[in-house]
């Protein structure tokens, strides 16, 4: 990279400005959506009728997917969206409306085809493994009327947006007409057109303000390989040139990603090394990525600076599983900033309930836990690493001083009670932590709704356990953890005593 074009990354407090300065804009994503079902089990034995699992399903779920994905990554960050795509009339066409409105995203801009059904597919996991794909769709050209209300409907949503998206996973919707139609909308007022592409007919996206492949979608259109920065940036002049835009963005997976601006003398070019995380799942992180720069162009940000906040965004979603949504927070943590752990780990009830519900959209297993947990010792230690291995995340419920009191009697507790959440909160093993003023946990309980409910193993009937009906009731499980002997705060206070 040439002294002109040296790239200086944003300090912790820009990075604060830029995401502040990201809320409530608006975004139009036009492209192909689908919707995504998950059917989440486990596997334990082979059908008798065929040499072949048998999946045990625990549960479904149904969630936006394709473009609509990108519609997700932006409401995740505060953005005001509309989605424009073509659904079909029929049950999956209703589900997906129902999931847009659920998440508060603008879907009049939705063409309903009724000659052709909606995109949907669905996987089959045992274990956060996929074992098989399901797809169900329509491969002929969408009618040419639907087109054209949609083309209608995309130049208005052009006008009304900050920043346009062209997300094409090539099941018709963005064809030249559509694409064309958003490139004129956006152009009075020299909006960004942003497209993540698909295929090798690029000649519908000309005009457009960025086009950001992959590395094997660019190799695949211009028929040259990316093997480090310098054939990277050569790809990208090529493709610059091909489609006429002012940038050009290639993913290159663990390589990072490489920036090409401008043209000339006024041309610059970025490489980003890509965060080091360990990868779990790559899905969705090419959606996360331009949604993170779309956003970050809504307010104001340089287009360096947005890749650079991409890449951070794409090092946190290859953490989680399935095509999870990023928040500014997470971001934040990601280069060292915002709230320390502990800090963040301690919520209310109703964040407890959210953070639950998105957990379990990933397919995590949530196990809780409660205890006054005044003097942290030993046996508590061992008492919570024992129940977070019940799970993939543990919930932990804390009774606040007057609970305690009632319960334990004067004199108790020692610690007051945001002291011994935030305690709880620091130990590596605890997700959550929430304060709860009644006798019993059970209205946390039921707004958790955790799949494993833990208790000392003292509690001798599972019976005896609070909220042990309600975990049963929807598929979850009771487990009593064994103690530490002679480990227990009552003890440590007489000891001190004496």
């Amino acid at each position: 990279m040439s002294e002109r074009d040296a790239f200086v990354e944003p300090t912790l407090s820009e990075v604060e400005s830029l995401l502040k300065n990201c809320l409530d804009k608006r975004i139009a994503v036009v492209g192909d959506a689908m919707l995504d079902a998950y059917i989440m089990g486990t596997i334990g034995r082979i059908s008798p009728e065929a040499p072949v699992p048998v999946l045990d399903v625990k549960k479904e779920e149904w969630m936006l997917g394709g473009a609509a994905n990108v519609a997700k990554c932006l409401v995740a960050l505060g953005a005001y969206v509309r989605m424009c795509s073509v659904v079909g009339d029929d049950a999956d066409g209703r589900l997906f409306a129902d999931e847009l409105a659920n998440m508060g995203i603008d879907g009049s801009a939705v063409v309903i085809d009724k000659h052709r059904p909606t995109t949907r597919k669905t996987r089959i996991i045992a274990k956060q493994q996929q074992v098989v794909r399901l797809d169900q769709e329509a491969r002929h050209p969408i009618d040419g009327a639907v087109l054209k209300k949609l083309a209608s409907k995309v130049k208005a949503a052009a006008k009304w947006a900050d920043v346009i998206i062209l997300s094409d996973y090539a099941k018709g919707v963005l064809t030249e007409d559509v694409c064309q139609a958003a490139v004129e909308g956006a152009k009075d007022k020299g909006k960004p057109v942003l497209v993540d592409p698909k295929g090798v007919k690029w000649h519908k996206y000309r005009g457009v303000t960025m086009v950001k492949p992959n590395r094997k979608e660019a190799e695949l259109v211009t028929g040259d390989e990316v093997t480090d920065d310098i054939t990277a940036q050569a790809v990208a002049d090529k493709i610059a040139k091909s489609v006429k835009c002012q940038q050009v963005l290639i993913t290159r997976g663990s390589a990072g990603m490489s920036l090409i601006t401008g043209k000339g003398k006024a041309k610059k070019t970025l490489h980003v090394h890509a965060q080091q995380h360990e990868v779990f799942d790559v899905t969705g992180a090419g959606d996360v990525v331009i949604s993170v720069i779309a956003l970050a162009m809504a307010g104001g940000a340089e287009v360096q600076r947005a890749v650079w906040l991409a890449n951070v965004a794409a090092g946190v979603k290859v953490t989680k599983f399935g095509a999870a949504t990023v928040t500014g927070q997470e971001m934040l943590e990601a280069i060292g900033g915002g709230e320390p752990d502990y800090q963040r780990k301690v919520m209310t009830c109703e964040q407890a309930s959210g953070f639950a519900k998105k957990l379990r959209k990933n397919g995590k297993k949530i196990v809780f836990t409660n205890g006054c947990f005044d003097i942290l010792h030993l046996g508590h230690v061992s008492y919570l690493e024992r129940s977070r291995r019940c799970g993939d995340a543990l919930i932990v419920g804390i009774n606040t001083d007057e609970s305690v009191t009632r319960l334990k009697g004067p004199g108790r507790p020692v610690q007051k009670e945001h002291d011994r959440a935030h305690i709880i909160a620091s130990q590596a093993c605890v997700d959550g932590v929430v304060l709860f003023g009644e006798d019993t946990p059970l209205e946390l309980i039921k707004a958790v709704q955790p799949d494993v409910l833990t208790k000392g193993a003292d509690y001798k009937r599972k019976q005896d356990v609070v909220g042990w009906d309600v975990v049963e009731k929807r598929g979850g499980k009771v487990m009593r953890i064994e103690l530490v002997d002679g480990r227990s705060t009552t003890n440590l206070i007489e000891k001190s005593k004496k």
